[in-house]
């Protein structure tokens, strides 16, 4: 999946002046290829507005507009395959989705684990890609939980207080809601879906299993159509 940079994301440091930033790699490639002496821009984790290009490499920046609201969920995400981890990190942050929690489950490899796709480095890019294709700038937290357990009976119950709790799994006999008006917290297995015994301990501290359909989707599918379908 190729993520269009649909806004040019300025970080502090880019600054030379109060309203005027500076520009290199591949934002600056990216606005030779529009062809525009003004283009969308936003300031990590701030506003976001017009930078008009008044020197080669650098623009003069307005801001006057807040970056789209939030997606009010929570994502709690079996660790996905190394190599759709990067489609799954950057379609859920242009989706919206401020908090993610990559977990492990008995149908997640152990190498998923030692894959360089969960460096920091590398979730921080695929948020960035994220972030670029919605014209968003708020950075998401994305945090890893190597534990099934201890996460589970330790810390999702308070991750979930005062929201709809839902655990997504192809076997469970009710479907997911639409058109949800409340705060979601979502988890979501890997491709092979949870364990009984992982379903069991999850609705134990009050998740509620639910099905998309008799269809077993690819983990980046399913978390967008979830979403689609909630919200």
């Amino acid at each position: 999946m190729i993520y269009r940079m649909n806004l040019v994301l300025l970080f502090p440091e880019d600054f030379i002046a109060p309203t005027r930033a500076r520009i290199t790699g591949r934002r600056l490639e990216a606005i030779a290829r529009i062809g525009s002496d003004a283009v969308r821009v936003g300031v990590m984790n701030g506003r976001c507005g017009i930078g008009k290009v008044v020197a080669p490499g650098e623009l003069e920046v307005q801001l006057d507009g807040d970056p789209p609201p939030p997606l009010p969920l929570t994502l709690v995400l079996a660790l996905p395959r190394p190599k759709v981890m990067n489609r799954v990190i950057a379609g859920a942050t242009s989706m919206g989705i401020k908090r993610i929690f990559l977990i492990n489950a008995w149908r997640v490899e152990k190498s998923y684990w030692k894959s360089p796709r969960i460096s920091d480095d590398s979730i921080r890019t695929q948020c960035i890609l994220g972030l670029e294709q919605a014209r968003d700038t708020v950075m998401p937290v994305v945090e890893l939980r190597r534990f099934f357990r201890p996460f589970v009976e330790d810390e999702l119950s308070a991750i979930a207080e005062d929201s709809l709790a839902l655990v997504a799994h192809p076997g469970a006999s009710s479907e997911c809601p639409r058109d949800v008006k409340q705060l979601v917290t979502l988890v979501v297995g890997p491709e092979g879906g949870f364990i009984a015994e992982e379903i069991a301990s999850l609705e134990r501290i009050g998740f509620r299993a639910v099905s998309f359909g008799p269809r077993i989707l690819r983990v980046e599918t399913a978390v967008a159509a979830l979403v689609g379908r909630l919200f």
